[in-house]
């Protein structure tokens, strides 16, 4: 069987609040059309073909959800700008080698995702080991 990911949905106990916390960070288009508790998540406003979602309320307080990746330009701008808007990060800013640098954050509901910043030179800084020093 061939499948493929069609769009992905975050949840929220307010989610108004978190579409604008979306909208600041990443510049999606969020808009909640008439009658129904969904926003509908644009993430490329040019209108070309991409990956959209949604955002409404939390079905269950014990709802689990696979981490999506979101392309950023500049990866320390981004951790900065999550954090000034009320959101954490998880895991900081690890590199890929050779690929990109990304960090897991979680938005102000708890949502878990991952910045990510492509960037061919990315290489971890080497961890310093100190010289062991024999007493014998």
């Amino acid at each position: 069987m061939e499948a493929s990911v069609t769009h992905f949905e975050i949840y929220a106990e307010e989610p108004a609040v978190l579409a604008e916390f979306y909208r600041i960070l990443l510049g999606w288009e969020i808009e909640k059309p008439p009658g129904v508790d969904y926003w509908r998540i644009r993430t490329d406003p040019t209108n070309a073909p991409g990956f959209d979602g949604g955002l409404t309320y939390r079905p269950s307080s014990s709802t689990r959800q696979w981490v999506r990746y979101v392309r950023v330009e500049s990866l320390d701008s981004a951790i900065h700008q999550m954090q000034r808007l009320g959101g954490q990060l998880l895991r900081p800013k690890t590199a890929v080698p050779r690929a990109a640098w990304y960090a897991f954050v979680a938005d102000p509901e708890g949502n878990i995702f991952a910045l990510w910043q492509p960037d061919e030179t990315a290489f971890p800084v080497p961890q310093r080991t100190r010289p062991r020093i024999s007493h014998a």
